[in-house]
C-alpha cells in the first residue's frame, strides 16, 4: 500500500515538500460528463439556451478553475500552468456531454488537480447555464484519463 504524503507521523495533514524535486514537464488529462435530457441537448447544439453560449461559458469557467485549483483544494501546490484547454463532444445516443480537460507545466508537481478541477467546474458551468429548462440533468464520471511527467512517470487509464 502506498503511503500517504499530506499526512504527518501524527496523523495531521500536511503540505507535501516538494523543494528537493527536480522540476520536469508535467501533463494531465481528466474528463467528466453531463447527463440531461434530449431536448436540453439540442438547445444547447442548436445555440438556444437564453444564457448564451454554454460550450464558450464552460471552456472559460473550466480554465478559469484551473488556475485557482490551490484556492480551492486543501495542501494543493501554486503552479504556473504553460496551458490549460477544455473540449466538448456530443453523445446524441447517452444525451450527454462529455468534457475533456488539458493540463500542463513544467514544476516540481503534477498537474491531475488543475485537470480535474477544469472537469468538474465546467461540467457546473453547464449545469448552470441550462438549469431552466432542465434541472434534473446528472453531473458524473470526472476521472483522470492520463498524466505525464515527474517521478512517477507516465499513467494511462486503460
Amino acid at each position: 500500500m502506498a503511503k500517504l504524503t499530506h499526512i504527518d507521523a501524527k496523523g495531521r495533514a500536511k503540505m507535501v515538500d516538494v523543494g528537493s524535486k527536480p522540476s520536469t514537464l508535467r501533463e494531465a488529462v481528466a474528463s467528466g460528463a453531463v447527463y440531461m435530457k434530449k431536448e436540453t441537448l439540442r438547445l444547447i447544439t442548436d445555440g438556444k439556451i437564453a444564457k448564451g453560449n454554454v460550450f464558450d461559458t464552460a471552456r472559460l469557467a473550466g480554465i478559469m478553475a484551473a488556475k485557482r485549483t490551490c484556492e480551492l483544494i486543501p495542501l494543493c501546490h501554486q503552479l504556473n500552468l504553460h496551458n490549460v484547454s477544455v473540449d466538448f463532444n456530443i453523445d446524441k445516443k447517452r444525451n450527454k456531454v462529455v468534457i475533456e480537460t488539458r493540463a500542463k507545466c513544467t514544476g516540481q508537481t503534477g498537474v491531475e488537480m488543475e485537470a480535474l478541477t477544469a472537469a468538474s467546474i465546467a461540467a457546473l458551468a453547464i449545469y448552470d447555464m441550462c438549469k431552466a429548462v432542465d434541472k434534473g440533468m446528472i453531473i458524473g464520471d470526472i476521472m483522470l484519463m492520463e498524466k505525464r511527467g515527474g517521478k512517477s512517470g507516465e499513467w494511462k487509464r486503460s
